[in-house]
């Protein structure tokens, strides 16, 4: 995550502006733009830049209601904007500033004081990300901790609220894992979350999605834009990675390797709802796993009923039962 390419967006009701700026950093960063206000509110809200150069003097929504808008929606409100204007009266800055701009250029633009001011907002934004991943990651596994875990599902529920696409979450646990501890000592056991951790983080795919300690030795996948089908395929991988894993558990009521047991829940949210929905229903669907069997995965759907599915082979086994 730390080493992807930045995003800079630029709204502006001028092409050559944003061409002009465009070029001045399209080397360095992604460059992504609109053409007025309400265009720019949408993209910074599904792309979430690492900055943005916004005009003031705009026909639909002028560039200090756009800020104001911005900084109001948690989903936005960390984005640094700077103001890009031929207004220069102390006022109109002090204004753009008071609502929440970190800084203030002046049109016709000087392209070397543009591209040094840019650079510096974004590698400030750089070295901010930085220091959050570190307090916000686990000691232990160095995935994410329950803190960005809530931080992340409830960025993601907001998106996924305003695009009215679906996100899945994957609540896991190890099988008997007090008892793998009691066996092969604490040591031991603190590798094996290592490892469990690292698998859970190799195997899945997309830069989005994410994996984090949830508490104890239950971890969490959160997956964006990803339906019930899809989320159930990632989870019977994940379950099939870390078996394949071997790490050597006697003790185990299940197998003679640590494995774990996989709870997947998907919604599309609706207004009014939040992210502890979905968290309900995952935490529902590993608690179905684990009373089932264990080792398997179970599909929370619609709070009305619970579908389990185990691998054999080629193909899942699947059996319907009301929760």
């Amino acid at each position: 995550m730390l080493n992807r390419r930045q995003k800079l967006l630029i709204i502006d009701d001028t092409p050559v502006n944003i061409e002009i700026l465009g070029e001045l950093m399209g080397g360095e960063c992604e460059v992504l733009f609109a053409l007025n206000g309400t265009d720019g509110i949408e993209l910074a809200c599904s792309q979430l830049p690492d900055l943005i150069l916004l005009d003031v003097m705009m026909p639909d929504v002028d560039g200090y209601e756009v800020c104001s808008r911005l900084k109001q929606d948690p989903l936005t409100r960390s984005i640094p904007v700077i103001f890009v204007t031929a207004m220069n009266h102390e006022e109109d800055e002090a204004r753009g500033l008071e609502i929440g701009a970190i800084d203030y250029v002046n049109k016709p633009i000087n392209q070397a004081i543009v591209r040094a001011r840019i650079r510096n907002h974004l590698e400030l934004k750089r070295h901010r990300d930085l220091l959050e991943n570190i307090c916000l990651a686990d000691g232990l596994t160095g995935v994410a901790n329950r803190r960005r875990f809530d931080q992340y599902l409830d960025q993601e529920w907001r998106r996924a609220l305003r695009s009215g696409t679906t996100i899945s979450l994957v609540m896991i646990d190890i099988d008997y894992f007090k008892l793998f501890n009691d066996g092969y000592g604490h040591v031991a056991g603190d590798e094996c979350l290592r490892k469990v951790a690292l698998k859970l983080v190799e195997t899945l795919k997309r830069p989005s999605d994410m994996a984090a300690r949830y508490g104890g030795e239950e971890f969490a996948c959160i997956l964006p834009e990803t339906d019930a089908a899809g989320a159930l395929l990632v989870a019977e991988e994940l379950r099939h990675e870390v078996e394949a894993l071997q790490i050597p558990h006697e003790s185990s009521e299940v197998s003679s390797r640590v494995t774990i047991s996989v709870g997947v829940a998907s919604m599309t949210p609706s207004p009014g709802e939040s992210y502890v929905a979905i968290a309900e229903q995952a935490d529902q669907a590993l608690y179905a796993a684990k009373k089932e069997g264990r080792n398997r995965v179970s599909s929370c759907r619609l709070d009305l009923q619970r579908e389990t599915f185990r691998y054999n082979g080629s193909n899942f086994s699947a059996g319907l039962a009301l929760s």
